[in-house]
């Protein structure tokens, strides 16, 4: 099984094209095409399910392409290695985070890294917590900010960087905003603006509420944090995020949640095990370290 074969399968997986991967590899589609065939041949079984106008995965071909993943990964991560034991950091750092993610100043912290690792091409890719987490699991990222969503495992680990309490946010004007403390009983009957559910502050916050056996309304559901802000402004619902929110837009009142117990927005750096990970993400932990890179 060659690598380039794999490449050019992972390439189709992703445009779901075949027209598209070869131009993205700049490959001719014939030659791709034959690639493709070549590896169906080796593995004897067809990998996609082709139609005129995309390509989609079969069943051996959605199995195949999180061990593809992991392969190109570990290839790529040995060939920055061996750059680094030369003295010379490059390759790519991936990585992933949740927008306005507590613990961490991601931009001041990239460009650090920038200054001090020139030759690495940077790629960021914002998501909810549980999608970049499945990423760095596949190998697709080298490493991720987000909300600690699951345990650690042998794909997956986490290192803690901060943690703090959820709040409500209202309209000034709004009937809780006099109370100084609410808890998940007394927000109930509330509509409420909140992410999408596989965010951080979405899912403590969908915690919060199953273990005080409330149930509460979604009215309007957002992915950006300053939507988010913008509707609680107009008046239009309630949201319960973490705490640093409320810096964002002080003419919102800000109020704590009793009665949570232990739950709290904890942020984490995640990555591969640490033989699979990256020099170019051990290179950026290392500056996050540093008591000038503390969020």
């Amino acid at each position: 099984m060659e690598l380039r074969h794999l490449q050019h399968f992972v390439a189709v997986a992703e445009d779901q094209h075949f027209t598209r991967a070869a131009e993205r590899l700049m490959v001719s589609q014939s030659g791709l095409s034959a690639s493709i065939r070549a590896l169906e041949r080796e593995l004897q079984t067809p990998l996609f399910v082709r139609t005129t106008r995309r390509v989609t995965l079969t069943e051996a071909g959605r199995a195949l392409l999180g061990e593809a993943e992991r392969i190109l990964a570990g290839v790529r991560a040995a060939h920055d290695a061996v750059a680094a034991v030369q003295g010379v950091l490059r390759g790519t750092l991936s990585l992933g985070a949740e927008q306005c993610i507590g613990g961490v100043d991601v931009a001041g912290l990239l460009a650090a890294f920038r200054r001090c690792h020139p030759d690495v091409e940077i790629r960021l890719r914002q998501a909810g917590s549980e999608a970049i987490a499945d990423e760095v699991a596949a190998g697709r990222l080298d490493l991720a900010f987000a909300i600690r969503t699951r345990r650690d495992s042998d794909q997956l680990r986490s290192v803690p960087l901060s943690s703090e309490p959820m709040t409500v946010l209202c309209h000034p004007s709004h009937p809780l905003a006099l109370a100084g403390a609410v808890t998940p009983e007394e927000l109930g009957g509330e509509a409420f603006v909140d992410f999408h559910p596989d965010w951080g502050p979405r899912r403590i916050t969908d915690e919060v509420f199953a273990a005080a056996c409330v149930r509460r309304t979604v009215a309007l559901e957002v992915n950006d944090v300053h939507s988010l802000l913008d509707l609680v402004g107009e008046g239009l619902g309630v949201a319960v995020v973490p705490r640093h929110f409320a810096h964002k837009r002080a003419a919102l009142t800000a109020l704590p949640v009793k009665g949570t117990g232990e739950t709290v927005y904890e942020t984490v750096a995640m990555l591969p095990p640490p033989q699979a990970t990256s020099p170019a993400a051990r290179a950026l932990m290392e500056l996050l370290e540093r008591p000038d890179q503390q969020g």
